[in-house]
């Protein structure tokens, strides 16, 4: 009995032990080959301004335009 329990447990242990122990894997040499890349350039035109600072442009232009209209509409106290 005690070897039969022996025996079962031992096996039981080598199964465990055996199925969590990772598997090797292949490793994937890459070489790398002389290869000529022709590249176009491209002009891209950055904006120097962000949103923020064209948005607010505009609304001083809005703002300077009322403010001309109000100017013109209380006239030359002179």
């Amino acid at each position: 009995m005690k070897t039969k329990s022996l025996f079962v447990m031992l096996a039981l242990g080598s199964i465990f032990f055996t199925s969590c122990r990772e598997t090797v894997t292949e490793r994937e040499v890459v070489r790398e080959r002389d290869v000529e890349v022709e590249r176009e350039e491209v002009e891209v035109e950055e904006d120097k301004e962000g949103i923020i600072e064209r948005t607010g442009k505009e609304i001083d232009k809005e703002v300077n335009e009322e403010i001309d209209e109000e100017i013109q509409e209380i006239g030359d106290d002179n």
